[in-house]
């Protein structure tokens, strides 16, 4: 009896050492895992819904920098955490402010369009979340009818920025001294962005614009505004809307004998084009066939990793979520007011799109990619600097 107490005592004190560590009794946890330093970072696109193509491009470009970093920034560890907004502007209002109450995230990277990155970065903002956004490029997310929403930041320029680059290619490269513009009036943020800084920055170039024409977002017979523009003659038509709406249009300008050279903005960034868009140009954020070395090497890994390329809006995603990742480091902490102070005197930050520094408004001063449709493709033609 005596002999067989003993063997349960001693194996209940062998025990002892493991339910010490799993805190079951007396004593305290893992003392390095307590002393820890976590710091919460959010990705948001669209992963369902019909954007979620891209949406699954941007998560991985997230992911890859968030694994390049190995993991940690500073003395912190990086706690990734994804949400799917659906391209839905109360989706992502509510999984947001969800997300702040009961997570308490420090930094937010996205999202897609402006539709859904508009209302969280007030959310952000009034909560002092640090918010980078990648690719949503309305004047509007920065600002608060006109003030600056001092925590939010981009990762790609704004609308009438590239209709400035466009201009100056247009006058400068094309040597392009007439112009014509045709847009969509009815999006007051895009179209209408692009169209007004083109007709500004041409004119200032010595330009003539001899057109300057819109129509509705569901027309699809534009004879009217072509057949002005044919008699014009302009060596330029500026046609900053969507792909699908500027292939219909470059399709009726070519059977009304317009033999403009056709310019658009990042909307026609696509896979493929109409035959008539051939020899058009566009400005873009990226493109993978820049000779950069930091272009490459992204590529590259980007390519090991998931078997495809990166477009541009995954590039964009992985230069916001470095750049956030690159102000804690500096900053040196999660105090989100040190963090947001390191993001704003960003100084030649290597990016992917461009070595980029931040204006006064939060958003990039950077280089933009000039690319032309050749062979129903788009190759890349050059750098534009700011």
């Amino acid at each position: 009896m005596f002999k067989s107490r003993l063997c349960m005592l001693l194996a209940f004190l062998a025990l002892i050492p493991a339910l010490i560590a799993a805190g079951c009794i007396g004593g305290v946890k893992d003392q390095p895992q307590q002393d820890e330093k976590v710091i919460k970072i959010a990705f948001i696109g669209p992963l369902s819904g019909d954007m979620k193509t891209f949406g699954e491009s941007a998560k991985n470009a997230f992911n890859l920098a968030v694994e390049q970093s190995g993991g940690k920034v500073g003395d912190y560890r990086i706690e990734a955490i994804i949400l799917d907004d659906r391209n839905d502007a109360a989706e992502a209002a509510d999984s947001v402010t969800k997300l702040i109450a009961e997570d308490k995230i420090t930094g937010l990277v996205g999202s897609f369009s402006h539709r859904a990155t508009l209302p969280i970065s007030q959310i952000a903002n009034d909560n002092k979340v640090v918010m980078v956004a990648a690719t949503a490029t309305n004047p509007a997310i920065t600002l608060d009818n006109g003030v600056r929403k001092d925590y939010v930041f981009r990762a790609c320029y704004i609308d009438p920025y590239q209709g400035t680059i466009a201009a100056r290619f247009a006058a400068d490269n094309l040597k392009a001294k007439t112009a014509a513009v045709l847009y969509n009036r009815e999006d007051s943020y895009y179209n209408t962005g692009l169209a007004a800084s083109f007709q500004n920055t041409f004119t200032e170039s010595g330009g003539k614009i001899l057109a300057f024409s819109s129509y509705l977002q569901d027309d699809d017979d534009f004879s009217e505004a072509l057949n002005n523009i044919a008699g014009l003659k302009p060596d330029v038509l500026y046609l900053p809307d969507l792909y699908q709406k500027v292939s219909l249009i470059a399709k009726q300008a070519r059977e009304k004998k317009i033999n403009a050279i056709f310019i658009g903005g990042d909307g026609w960034d696509s896979t493929g084009y109409e035959g008539a868009m051939e020899g058009g140009y566009f400005t873009n954020h990226f493109s993978a066939n820049d000779p950069r070395p930091e272009i490459k090497k992204w590529v590259e890994d980007y390519n090991a990793k998931y078997g495809a390329s990166p477009d541009a809006r995954s590039t964009l995603y992985y230069d916001a979520t470095n750049l956030l990742l690159n102000a804690v480091k500096v900053a040196g902490s999660d105090d989100p007011a040190l963090i947001k102070e390191a993001l704003q005197t960003t100084e030649n930050f290597p990016a992917v799109s461009g070595k980029i520094s931040f204006d006064s408004e939060g958003n990039p001063i950077k280089p933009v990619a000039v690319m032309q449709v050749k062979d129903g493709k788009q190759i890349y033609v050059t750098t534009m600097a700011p």
